[in-house]
């Protein structure tokens, strides 16, 4: 998840504070205050990596399973979870791991952005996970309102169909101007599972083609390869590699509806320019027995799309 923030101005006035040379000449003077009005107005981006592990899958140890395969020696399912849980932590740690504190912070600045800046500088106050929801929230047809902000998703229905560079997205994220969040979601599919999908597709495929064939229909390069790309995945599934499936919602928020309009306007045509197509997600009231998934935390439902 990559978020631009509205920068509070703390680590400009901690630097200068520590390497600054406030000797009250007019130089020193200028400097403070532009630091001092600089701060507030500008932006800055933050990154965070969420992982999810199931104790209960194949991969991490359950119990019944492993009873079950040759060689097993009665190892319990806490052990092999904890264990999963040991080595995701420890290799988290290199890249820096989130405390209880900063998820509070991060979820209290979602939901009220207004008091993300003071919060931030005071590093006491608002990190508490117990209160770090929002106080009231108002679905609309198109939008969700909490606290001090209007929100809505796009989600990325169409990813670019030729190749890219790596950096396709950056019309997107280096956006400026516009408080967003872009979610990147990586749902890993099971072997055989996979498996079942690549052989539904190559049936297709081979169906498809001795139908064009029959009726004396021109086989174009898309089609080419679409197929391609399946053997590929086939290639790789065989070869031991796993299958996910990435799904990309992008969170915009605003302090009222008309800037919200015109930030997702500008967002849409951002996603253009990455060779993307974004659709916008309305609130779903008609299926009350799915789970609730407010826009600033980033995430939905992979089946149905909704707020």
């Amino acid at each position: 998840m990559e978020r631009t923030l509205p920068d509070s101005g703390k680590g400009l006035a901690e630097w200068w504070a520590r390497h600054g040379r406030q000797d009250g000449s007019w130089t020193s003077t200028t400097y403070s205050e532009l630091i001092e009005r600089a701060g507030p107005t500008g932006e800055r981006h933050a990154s965070t990596l969420s992982l999810s592990l199931d104790i209960k899958n194949r991969r991490t140890g359950d119990p019944r399973r492993r009873r079950r395969q040759p060689g097993h020696r009665g190892r319990t399912a806490p052990r092999d979870g904890h264990g999963a849980c040991r080595i995701a932590v420890s290799r988290s740690r290199t890249v820096g791991l989130a405390r209880a504190r900063d998820v509070a912070l991060i979820l209290r600045s979602a939901y009220d952005p207004a008091v993300a800046s003071a919060l931030e500088r005071h590093g006491d106050l608002g990190r508490d996970l117990a209160t770090a929801g929002p106080v009231a929230v108002t679905e609309t047809w198109g939008s969700l309102r909490s606290d001090s902000a209007h929100h809505c998703v796009l989600w990325i229905s169409e990813w670019p169909r030729s190749l890219v560079f790596p950096g396709f997205l950056a019309p997107v994220l280096l956006s400026s101007g516009v408080r967003r969040t872009f979610s990147l979601l990586y749902t890993p599919i099971r072997a055989d599972q996979a498996a079942r999908d690549i052989r539904k597709k190559k049936t297709e495929y081979i169906s498809d083609a001795a139908q064009r064939q029959r009726i004396g229909q021109i086989e174009d390069a898309q089609q080419s390869a679409e197929y391609q790309d399946v053997l590929q995945q086939e290639a790789d599934l065989t070869a031991g590699h796993g299958i996910l499936r990435a799904t990309g919602l992008i969170a915009i928020t605003a302090a009222d509806l008309d800037v919200l309009e015109r930030a997702v306007c500008a967002i849409e045509q951002a996603a253009i320019q990455a060779s993307c197509e974004t659709r916008r997600l309305w609130v779903n009231r008609l299926r009350p027995s799915l789970p609730r998934r407010f826009p600033c935390a980033g995430h939905s439902d992979m089946g149905v799309p909704q707020i």
